[in-house]
C-alpha cells in the first residue's frame, strides 16, 4: 500500500486518536519507512472509498499469483472489479505477489 499525495501535511487538520500501544507498534512495523500515520491515512481513505462507492482497483490480474475457491462469510468487495460479493456467495481468494490473500469475484479472473 503506497501513500497517495493528497494534501501537504502542513495543510492537514490535526486530530487525536488513541491507540493501544500494541496496535501502534504493529502499525509502525508494517509501515516501515512510510510512517504509521501515513499508513493510517491510507487505510482510512481506502475505507471511505469502499463505503462511499468511490472505490478504485488497487490490483490487476497480473498481481494475482494463484486463486482458490471460497464462500464469502460476510460482504466482500472484489479487489479487481469492485463488485460486491454478498455473504454465503461463491468467491475466490487470490494470492498476490506480496503474499496477501484478497477477495475476488468468480468472474474477475475470466478473460
Amino acid at each position: 500500500m503506497h501513500t497517495i499525495a493528497r494534501t501537504p501535511t502542513t495543510e492537514m487538520e490535526v486530530t487525536s486518536i488513541r491507540l493501544e500501544r500494541e496496535l501502534k507498534d504493529k502499525l509502525k512495523e508494517i509501515a516501515g519507512n512510510q510512517g504509521y500515520q501515513a499508513l493510517i491515512r491510507d487505510i482510512l481513505w481506502n475505507y471511505v472509498q469502499q463505503k462511499s462507492g468511490e472505490w478504485k482497483p488497487r490490483f490487476s490480474q497480473a498481481d494475482i499469483r494463484a486463486s482458490i475457491a471460497a464462500t464469502a462469510q460476510q460482504e466482500e468487495r472484489c479487489v479487481l472489479t469492485g463488485q460486491l460479493i454478498p455473504p454465503q456467495q461463491p468467491m475466490l481468494l487470490g494470492l498476490t505477489k506480496n503474499g496477501d490473500m484478497v477477495p475476488l469475484s468468480v468472474e474477475s479472473l475470466r478473460a
